[in-house]
């Protein structure tokens, strides 16, 4: 394949990438962006295979099928709420892939015994140290939101202070690098340190974060990704590590904006460490509780004219979006007015919920974001919140002591009903106790969502 034609194929991959990314801002043409940007990573490989002249494709045919079902089995099976989860492995594995592949191309300086130019010297270190940072920091994060370690953030003296002579010392040893990058040595110390430093900068950091944390893992992959493009001079990496490193940027500005909170503040607030308490009563309550049965919920919904449904997180786990949808879709046939109320990070990551719900068929036109909807909540008759927390905490816009004051929310307790669907009065990620449930228009519908759906919408078929 000659140079014109691998240049050509790499300019094709990047509009693939560019416009595949463009479709994936809606719901709707979200999966023909997908595989867009998957062709042309597709064309991408290709060309490159062919640009660098590999003769033998054993090893690499081996690797992609193997990579291929892993990939194929992953999908079919995690599951939606384990969606950070995934997303911070694969951010970890292409930071460390990155690493990898800078560190390979100095080694193959080295044994050549050509010294590699600053413009290739710099990005290896670049590369190397985000790539590096990128790897363990991601798996921690994994590790912080599968429960396999403590979601409380871990803190010990002088934390801050070490992670910044450690990051100071990562810098001077890169300086290093860049003027002997013929010292081997000096390169499996910064892979190490840099390693180090991932895990340090992430278990400060608590369980309610770890989504923020992920975007902006997300981010560092692409540059580390970008990083290695310099270093093998590979155009299609560049341009798509860049739209990664961009991306995650912005998504992280995005969720950061959703909880009215800096960045700053989450990677150094200490905040977010999950608390739990167990049992269904007022534990968490400063005041009465009033709870109804599915029977009771029935009756209501079926006397509202208007109604809207907030899910949450829990309605993800509880896996309810399908009887959710159900229940929407009867009390529209008797002639109630229903909407699905979007707070930004309802789920673990944007766009989370609007995924599930369209998962379940729920039509684009009734998912209304947190902006366009809170105004309509004074004017409802019902509204129903289904494993959501945090985000309808009324604490959060009335309560200036509160530590989650000041975090945009889905003002439901404006509608003249709310109903909680909820397993108890534990309180959410952010570990606040939630005075919604104790309002005297508040009725708690104890139990795991999905059953308690289930029930109510077999109580309204009876009606």
């Amino acid at each position: 394949m000659t140079a014109s034609w691998i240049g050509f194929a790499y300019l094709l991959a990047s509009a693939l990438f560019i416009l595949g990314m463009k479709r994936l801002g809606s719901p709707r043409t979200a999966p023909a962006g997908n595989r867009m940007a998957a062709v042309g990573m597709l064309i991408a490989i290709v060309a490159t295979l062919f640009h660098e002249e590999i003769v033998r494709f054993e090893g690499i045919v081996a690797g992609a099928t193997v990579g291929a079902l892993i990939g194929a089995i992953a999908a079919q099976r995690v599951k939606m709420t384990a969606m950070p989860q995934m997303v911070a492995t694969f951010n970890g594995l292409g930071g460390g892939a990155s690493a990898l592949v800078a560190g390979a191309e100095l080694i193959r300086l080295a044994e050549q015994g050509v010294a590699p130019s600053p413009f290739v010297s710099v990005p290896i270190v670049l590369g190397t140290l985000i790539g590096a940072v990128t790897f363990t920091g991601s798996f921690v994060a994994f590790a912080k939101l599968q429960e396999l370690i403590s979601g409380k953030p871990t803190v010990f003296p002088l934390q801050h202070l070490l992670n910044l002579v450690l990051g100071l010392g990562l810098l001077g040893l890169g300086g290093a690098l860049i003027l002997q990058p013929e010292e081997l040595r000096l390169f499996w110390t910064i892979l190490g340190l840099a390693g180090l430093l991932g895990v340090l900068l992430v278990i400060p950091i608590g369980g309610a974060d770890m989504p923020v944390v992920i975007s902006l893992l997300n981010s560092y992959s692409g540059l580390a990704a970008c990083a290695t493009g310099f270093v093998i001079q590979n155009h299609a990496l560049i341009i798509g590590g860049s739209l990664v490193g961009a991306s995650g940027i912005i998504l992280t500005q995005i969720m950061c904006r959703a909880m009215n909170r800096s960045l700053a503040n989450v990677l150094f607030g200490g905040f977010g460490a999950t608390t739990t308490r167990t049992g269904a009563g007022p534990a968490s309550a400063t005041g009465p509780v009033k709870s109804g049965s599915a029977e009771d919920a029935a009756a209501i919904l079926d006397a509202a004219r208007s109604v809207i449904i907030v899910p949450g997180y829990g309605l993800a786990v509880a896996q309810a979006q399908h009887v959710v949808r159900e229940l929407g879709d009867r009390l529209i046939q008797r002639g109630i007015n229903v909407k699905y109320a979007i707070h930004p990070v309802a789920g673990r990551m944007p766009g989370h919920m609007n995924v599930l719900l369209a998962e379940a068929d729920v039509p684009y036109e009734l998912l209304i974001e947190m902006e366009e909807i809170n105004p309509s909540f004074p004017h409802t008759d019902v509204a129903l919140v289904i494993g959501a927390n945090d985000v309808t905490n009324p604490s959060a816009r009335d309560d200036p002591s509160s530590e989650i004051y000041g975090m945009p929310i889905l003002e439901v307790d404006r509608a003249r009903t709310v109903m909680v669907c909820k397993r108890s009065l534990n309180p959410g990620f952010a570990g606040v106790d939630n005075p919604l449930f104790t309002l005297p228009q508040t009725m708690m519908l104890f139990g795991d969502g999905k059953k308690m759906m289930e029930e109510v919408l077999r109580a309204i078929n009876e009606i």
